[in-house]
């Protein structure tokens, strides 16, 4: 798969992008890896730049086109992400409300995130560590490879690949997360790069804490299934609540019951005792 077969301004001309091929540059399991220093990190321009991430603050998405790649554009504020075509976006629920969102795939889910970040790089060279760290906490082996943007951290399980891709721009940071099973590692990476290369990212000018996320806005049509999620999710409750609440009584009337039994129980046992005289004699004499 080429990378970036996109044109600007309606040209359909593809842009030149970095070498979509990367091998594992080195391999931990047990210690916090350091980038090795053949993982180069490339100037990435998110506003002159042929290919993205791109500013969206400075950088207009409408001079692109997308259409051989994307079904659409998922707008979530902060963020602008050509969808690739077959995929759809799931809405992760947490106890207050939407979590995460994530893209599925063919090959398996991308999670994008975008985080308020200082003025000079170094922001992803440093997030590195901490999600290495957090790989080889979970069990995972960890490899550190050349992207198209610097080094990417790769956490290999038994079941599966956990890959994640960060680049850079104007006070922020833009971090993919993907996941897929062994077998389709390689193709979720090469479409992770396509999606990244068409996102935009919107700093805005309100102050946000560096490493922070930035804020994400549900486009109407996920609020209202994010609505129909939390009514069915409440529902569920009450009828778990309801149910409980039945079982209860049920519940200590089965114990009563059993306790009764268990003194008929011992009473028939004792009256069998002394019919075959293999009870205890407590008559005193």
């Amino acid at each position: 798969m080429a990378l970036w077969p996109f044109g600007k301004n309606k040209d359909a001309q593809p842009a030149d992008g970095p070498h979509s091929a990367a091998e594992p540059t080195s391999t931990y399991s047990d210690a916090p890896p350091e980038v090795p220093a053949d993982v180069a990190t490339p100037a990435h321009d998110a506003i002159h730049g042929d290919t993205g991430p791109f500013d969206g603050d400075a950088v207009d998405i409408a001079d692109f086109d997308f259409s051989d790649f994307s079904q659409g554009v998922l707008d979530l504020g902060s963020m602008k992400i050509a969808l690739p075509r077959n995929s759809q976006v799931q809405v992760e629920m947490g106890e207050q409300g939407p979590k995460m969102i994530h893209i599925v795939t063919e090959f398996g889910r991308i999670t994008p995130v975008a985080f308020a970040a200082p003025r000079s790089a170094g922001q992803w060279a440093e997030s590195t560590e901490q999600i290495s760290q957090g790989m080889i906490g979970d069990g995972l082996t960890v490899d550190i490879e050349q992207g198209p943007w610097g080094a990417e951290v790769v956490g290999l399980g038994e079941h599966g690949v956990i890959r994640v891709i960060g680049a850079e721009g104007p006070r922020w940071m833009l971090r993919m997360t993907t996941t897929a099973p062994h077998e389709k590692a390689e193709g979720l990476r090469e479409l992770a790069r396509e999606i990244t290369a068409r996102t935009f990212v919107y700093r805005g000018e309100d102050p946000v804490l560096a490493g922070n996320s930035l804020p994400v806005v549900l486009p109407q049509q996920l609020v209202a299934q994010v609505q129909q999620a939390v009514q069915q999710r409440a529902q569920d409750l009450r009828r778990a609540e309801a149910q409980q609440s039945v079982q209860q009584p049920v519940q200590a009337q089965q114990a009563a019951r059993s306790e009764e039994e268990q003194s008929i129980d011992d009473t028939a046992r004792a009256l069998r005792d002394l019919a075959d005289g293999s009870g205890t004699d407590t008559t005193q004499k």
